[in-house]
């Protein structure tokens, strides 16, 4: 795509059975939002994440309850389970004895140098790679003072000083994020990183609000870092239900032309030409086709007049009339279908397409 810079080459490391940097694919990941503690609860979660195409699941890790708990939810995710830890070096101990595939942890807030030796020393022997994740909301106080605030290069000395510690240690199994709220200082962190390491690094902008603030937050942000290379694996971080959150991680790298996975639809706005509901026709075969991975170019258009030339390179589409439509392919129209029958038409050919059957 015109435009996108010649992605960077990183370290790659590996999480789990998903590669991330060097000339791997973008991974998209997401972060349950149940009690961890909660088997049942957390492990539904993470099986409707998996169905939605989620690569990599990040759960909370407060307390010894919940890091004990990992065993069972490891052992039913078809998916690498990352730790997400503050402070207390024992939890993380628990998690890589229940089987994560990766730590999320700051070394420096994990308290004495033995403790960081201890987590380091068990990572290392299981080939478990460590996260430092760098939160402009959660500096360092010396930090804060030195810089005179949360500003992106008081994140990126929070980042090196957090690497050393490992680096010391002869731990070298990292990845990289420098998360803030707001896009500016996000793309400033993340790029001035980039300049001094070659460590992979996972992209968000965090806490970024509900659906449609967080959206447009972080499809900017992130938009702008992967369009200059920048980025190994990311995270879209909405209030709402996490599925979403995959759901836009790969509209980005769709609409950037990095990954192509799942169905891409088209859809004109609507006009006073339009006689169907095609809001519900749209989100209905959205809704069938959440599971399909193959990449399919899906058109639906809302009258017959403009919707085939319109969507011409779309793989199959739907075109609405007056209680009925049209099925085309290609542009080129294949038969007319009753306007109660579309989803149903639309979504059994998709499925066939995918397997090789038309």
């Amino acid at each position: 795509m015109a435009g996108i810079m010649e992605r960077k080459k990183t370290k790659q490391i590996k999480v789990g059975n998903v590669h991330i940097g060097g000339d791997s694919p973008i991974s998209v990941q997401s972060m349950t939002n149940t009690k961890t503690e909660d088997i049942e609860s957390t492990i539904n979660q993470i099986k409707k994440l998996e169905n939605s195409g989620c690569e990599i699941v990040r759960v909370a890790v407060p307390g010894e309850e919940a890091a004990k708990a990992l065993e069972k939810i490891c052992q039913s995710s078809k998916i690498p389970v990352i730790a997400d830890i503050h402070f207390d070096y024992k939890l993380a101990l628990f998690s890589l004895d229940s089987g994560v595939s990766g730590l999320r942890i700051n070394p420096g807030n994990i308290g004495a140098k033995w403790k960081v030796e201890e987590v380091v020393k068990a990572a290392a022997s299981l080939e478990v790679p460590i996260r430092i994740g760098v939160n402009a909301g959660s500096l360092e106080k010396e930090l804060l003072t030195k810089y005179g605030g949360a500003v992106p290069e008081a994140m990126v000395e929070s980042a090196k000083t957090h690497i050393q510690i490992l680096e010391d240690l002869d731990f070298h199994n990292i990845k990289v994020s420098l998360k803030a709220s707001d896009i500016d200082r996000t793309i400033k962190a993340y790029t001035l990183f980039s300049k001094i390491s070659e460590l992979p690094l996972h992209l968000g902008i965090t806490e970024a609000g509900g659906l449609y603030p967080g959206i447009v937050k972080s499809s900017i942000g992130l938009g702008l870092l992967l369009s200059q290379g920048i980025g190994d694996t990311l995270r879209v971080s909405l209030t709402r239900d996490p599925v979403e959150e995959v759901r836009v991680g790969f509209e980005i790298l769709k609409s950037l032309d990095l990954r192509q996975k799942g169905v891409d639809i088209i859809s004109c706005p609507t006009c006073g030409r339009c006689k169907i509901d095609l809001f519900k026709l749209l989100e209905d075969v959205e809704k069938e086709l959440v599971g399909i991975n193959k990449p399919v170019k899906i058109a639906i258009m809302g009258c017959t007049v403009n919707g085939p030339g319109e969507a011409r390179e779309a793989d199959i589409g739907i075109a609405g009339g007056d209680g009925e439509g049209i099925l085309f392919k290609k542009g080129k129209v294949v038969k007319k279908i009753p306007q109660d029958k579309m989803v149903e038409i639309l979504v059994k050919e998709v499925k066939e397409m995918v397997l090789g059957k038309n």
